[in-house]
């Protein structure tokens, strides 16, 4: 099976249109540890924390101050549907069909700062932590990628079977919270480039979007061969043997 990582959304549709019966979150615990300690800053440290603005510091400050795993009827939105943002778009989880929302639930798992892993239909609460956030002075782990490292690897580990393939649509900043080294399976970072003014770029905006469309075309198509991944051709977006190698594919219009 193709195991797909993705990194969440800044921003979330607390309006979403979520299906019943959300799943648990595998690091709820984990999280509500991050949130009573965050709890006790003011918007305006949680500002310099998080950097971010003022109003978004207090929307956050409020947030944390409601967070309760416990509460039913705080935590039903569901990272899938109620993430919004390019990677979100590409995905279109709202014109899956139940079969493809079903198959998503075991392929997709989506990096998270304050939930170190989501999957697609876990329930979960508002919230904005960047895994870049570094942990203000006195906290055990001087970051959260220190704080989630050795759990989100783990429990991937545990997760994978001996011919599962990690395709990392996850950026970066996320990425890096797993110590992708440790598997024994192949992983396959996918990359997105454009041609313009005769140059090959990475245009983020677009990169992003693709991301979530390739999460899509393997959900949709079931896909469990990696060979068959090279045959994406999804908004023009093709495979480039060329420019690609053994752990990095490379996809270019």
């Amino acid at each position: 099976m193709l195991k797909i990582l993705l990194s969440p959304a800044k921003s979330i549709d607390t309006n979403a249109k979520c299906l019943e019966h959300p799943t648990p979150p595998t690091f709820e615990y984990e999280a509500e540890q991050l949130v009573l300690k965050l709890k006790k800053k003011t918007p305006k440290a949680i500002a310099e924390l998080m950097s971010i603005s003022d109003n978004l510091a207090q929307i956050n400050w409020s947030r944390f101050q409601n967070w309760n795993r416990m509460d039913a009827n705080s935590n039903n939105i569901q990272p899938i549907f109620c993430f919004t943002g390019e990677v979100y778009r590409g995905l279109d989880a709202g014109s899956l069909n139940n079969a493809e929302i079903e198959y998503a639930q075991k392929a997709i798992r989506i990096l998270s700062g304050l939930y170190g892993l989501l999957k697609p239909l876990d329930g979960i609460s508002p919230y904005r932590l960047e895994m870049g956030t570094k942990l203000p002075e006195g906290w055990k782990d001087k970051n959260l990628y220190q704080f989630w490292g050795d759990k989100l690897t783990n429990y991937i580990e545990s997760e994978l079977a001996e011919n599962d393939t990690i395709i990392n649509l996850a950026s970066k900043e996320y990425s890096k919270a797993v110590h992708l080294k440790r598997f024994s399976q192949p992983i396959i970072t996918p990359i997105f480039k454009d041609y313009k003014n005769g140059k090959l770029k990475t245009i983020m905006m677009y990169a992003k979007k693709a991301r979530g469309a390739m999460a899509r075309y393997i959900v949709q198509n079931k896909i469990e061969n990696l060979e068959d991944l090279k045959q994406y051709n999804v908004d023009s977006y093709m495979y480039d043997e060329s420019l690609s190698n053994e752990s990095e594919w490379v996809f270019t219009r």
